[in-house]
């Protein structure tokens, strides 16, 4: 792709007043030290801060916070039962909690109810920039909508009850390879994105974002992925059957065929291996937010359905009338709450119209939009050809064709195969 990388964030919040946030802790010394580090950020936050779980349900009450930020180990209700409370009570809130390395297993109980997990100490760069990001997120879903409400209270995503099945059963194998599971979590975007969650969170200290699956169960080991699958329950089944207006199966294989569209669209273009890692992961997440919707929201979602198909519009098009967000927004924005890197939040939130992104023209957004539009038609109908001509593109469109041919036909002939 001939365009230059946009540098802008892939999401921006609208300006308002100062948002609220809340830190809990009962050591007096760390409030102190926080007070400290973050006294420049009184410029743009409002900061309380509370020295035990009750004290601060109390203020969350009186104040309409935008994010909490915990401890973990605290007398009486510790981080965990206090951010379960305030995702029952104030869902709309961002939940962040902080926990030390030696705290491994409570750590990843906690991932249930927390959209981030940091390590302690925790450094004031690390701080600022989670919660910026969190805040930033915001804008992506207006208002303080329900909707918004919803999708913060989510603690895991379903996977497909043969997945979740496989991956239990290889995980209680004393010979499974690292590949082996992460072959599995590739096939399920709701295992891919939990993980991406963690290693992605700063708890893990890597000081960049994984975008590679394979990289990502690698670096996390076994051990931490038995926990999270076998003792945490990270990981959630789902009955399809409950499920009048999608299809898992359809939607599954749908997204991994547009994740390795994608992919092969970035190394068409001559993209790096971090561009084409993300195209992948993107493509295999960018209908996340249907399953949201289907799952949470399902007479309205059948609704949405329904509007598309009498008034001839695009799904995404009758998401908008009815819930105010299209799927795409909606995925990407519990996305970027659990800490996705940014190329692949923007490429969900705009993959059927990225013309709108503020990153106008990345290689990652530019790929999946064209690998969703010819996974889900060839001839390409709903690619946007205004934004690839500004690009300088549409010569290149039946290269991507070619391209999503070859993917159809080897998925054929292994279906044959398997049959």
């Amino acid at each position: 792709m001939r365009s230059t990388e946009a540098q802008s964030q892939p999401y921006a919040e609208p300006p308002r007043e100062r948002r609220h946030i809340l830190f809990v802790n009962h050591e007096p010394y760390v409030q102190h030290g926080l007070e400290r580090m973050l006294r420049p950020m009184r410029r743009v936050w409002e900061m309380d801060f509370a020295g035990d779980a009750r004290s601060a349900l109390e203020r969350l009450g009186e104040v309409p916070f935008d994010v909490v930020v915990s401890d973990l180990r605290m007398p009486g209700m510790d981080g965990q039962q206090f951010l379960t409370e305030v995702m029952r009570r104030h869902p709309q809130v961002v939940r962040i909690i902080l926990t030390a390395c030696s705290e491994r297993e409570a750590t990843l109980d906690a991932m249930t109810v927390s959209h981030q997990l940091l390590t302690k100490p925790c450094d004031a760069d690390t701080l600022k920039a989670t919660i910026g990001r969190a805040l930033a997120l915001r804008g992506l879903l207006d208002g303080e909508t329900p909707l918004k409400a919803l999708v913060s209270r989510l603690e895991s995503l379903p996977s497909l009850p043969m997945l979740y099945s496989q991956i239990v059963e290889a995980l209680q194998s004393p010979n499974v390879s690292v590949r082996a599971i992460a072959e599995i979590i590739a096939r399920d975007p709701a295992m891919t994105a939990k993980i991406l969650q963690l290693v992605n969170s700063a708890y893990f200290g890597l000081g960049r974002h994984v975008a590679d699956l394979g990289r990502a169960v690698t670096l996390l080991g076994l051990e931490t992925i038995k926990s999270l699958v076998l003792t945490a329950q990270v990981f959630s089944q789902f009955d399809p059957d409950s499920l009048e207006s999608l299809s898992l199966e359809t939607l599954w294989s749908h997204s991994a065929c547009t994740g390795a569209l994608a992919r092969k669209i970035v190394e068409s273009e001559e993209g790096d291996e971090s561009q084409r890692g993300e195209a992948l992961t993107a493509g295999l997440l960018h209908d996340v937010g249907q399953l949201l919707l289907a799952v949470n929201l399902p007479n309205v979602h059948t609704k949405a359905v329904k509007l598309a198909h009498q008034e001839d519009l695009q799904l995404w098009q009758a998401e908008r009338q009815l819930f105010g967000a299209s799927h795409g927004e909606v995925g990407a924005y519990l996305l970027g709450l659990w800490g996705l890197p940014e190329g692949i939040v923007e490429a969900v939130a705009y993959h059927h119209h990225p013309d709108q992104a503020p990153g106008f023209g990345s290689k990652v957004l530019t790929a999946v939009h064209a690998a969703n539009a010819l996974a889900h038609d060839p001839s390409g109908a709903s690619l946007d050809w205004l934004y690839l001509e500004t690009l300088g593109l549409t010569g290149r469109v039946e290269i991507w064709r070619r391209l999503a041919l070859g993917i159809r036909q080897a998925e054929a002939a292994q279906e044959e195969v398997q049959a």
